[in-house]
């Protein structure tokens, strides 16, 4: 009777899970992507996703008592149980990058009903291993759009590029260090901002990130200056060449991806004193840490420009600070 209350039980668990994942998809089906970009940019970054210890295996005899509450402790534990939706409300902007967390919560969650489905067809002295996937990884993605005085800090983030040591942990520290840094120096500068965060199981964390890092990308004409994991490459052709942008640009957008061990409590309220704060966390991440890093910024190009139409309609989650 226990068993067949319990097969029900996980029956409509899973009918509910689905029901919610298929609405909150069709709700993203709706996002448009980013248009061509309007300006060439630059890009540093790098980072290792090595995969933790796996934890040790538990038995569990049976599905009574406290056998059944430690499945349930595991299951939720893992992150792929209809709890770990939540914290895709949490996001920020929403926009892409909620999206692609939530492509990544999906497939963690449609894995976790076959193994669901599998634990209760097994025998009663099943050993239920705990998956990597109790591990998991913070995703931070800020954005800022600077006056076009800011050309400085243009400078600093190529100079950063030619001299960084992007293929270490302490490397990638000092880069993200140095961009927060040169961003608090300015907050002069500081027109529109937007902070997104997400938690992912640690399979998936790497595809997800660099799912996000293409987005990005993506949005720049060309990547006139790149130092990414040690490979440095600076473009050089008849469209462009990195330098300073024109006298007439108005703004420079700056992308900082993150992903990281350590929980941050990021708020994407509109008002500079939250971009402080965000900018301060940011910067005091360890390199221990930090798993993988990316500042992405446009225009770098000679001449190149950057409006403000242009901005708002490719970081469409930018708020006016």
């Amino acid at each position: 009777m226990f068993k067949f209350t319990l097969f029900h039980w996980l029956k409509r668990k899973k009918f509910f899970s689905f029901l919610v994942i298929s609405a909150i998809v069709s709700s993203f089906l709706f996002i448009n992507p980013n248009p061509a970009s309007a300006a060439s940019g630059g890009r540093i970054g790098g980072g290792s996703f090595q995969a933790p210890s796996s934890p040790r295996s538990q038995n569990y005899g049976g599905y009574g008592g406290n056998n059944f509450r430690g499945y349930g402790s595991g299951y939720r534990g893992g992150g792929i149980g209809f709890p770990f939706l939540l914290p895709i409300f949490g996001f920020g902007g929403g926009g892409i990058f909620g999206f692609l967390i939530l492509i990544s919560i999906v497939s963690v969650i449609v894995n976790s009903f076959k193994n669901s489905s599998n634990f209760s067809n097994s025998s009663n002295n099943s050993i239920v291993s705990q998956s990597a996937n109790s591990s998991k990884v913070s995703l931070i993605q800020f954005q800022i759009g600077l006056l076009a005085s800011a050309k400085e800090i243009q400078v600093k983030l190529r100079e950063l590029a030619s001299s960084s040591s992007t293929s270490t942990s302490s490397g990638l520290q000092r880069v993200l260090q140095d961009t927060t840094l040169a961003l608090l120096r300015k907050p002069e500068l500081w027109v529109y901002s937007n902070i997104e965060t997400g938690s992912v199981p640690f399979t998936s964390a790497e595809s997800t990130f660099n799912r996000i890092s293409i987005t990005e990308r993506s949005k720049l004409k060309a990547e006139l200056t790149s130092n990414y994991s040690g490979q440095i490459t600076t473009s050089t052709n008849n469209e462009s060449n990195p330098g300073n942008s024109d006298s007439t640009n108005e703004y420079i957008a700056i992308t900082i991806l993150v992903a990281t061990k350590k929980h941050l409590r990021l708020n994407n309220s509109a008002n500079n004193e939250q971009t402080t704060e965000a900018l301060r966390l940011l910067g005091s991440i360890s390199s221990n840490d930090l798993i993988a890093l990316e500042v992405i910024w446009q225009p770098d190009g000679e001449g190149e420009t950057l409006r403000e139409e242009e901005l708002i309609t490719q970081y469409p989650n930018l708020k006016h600070l």
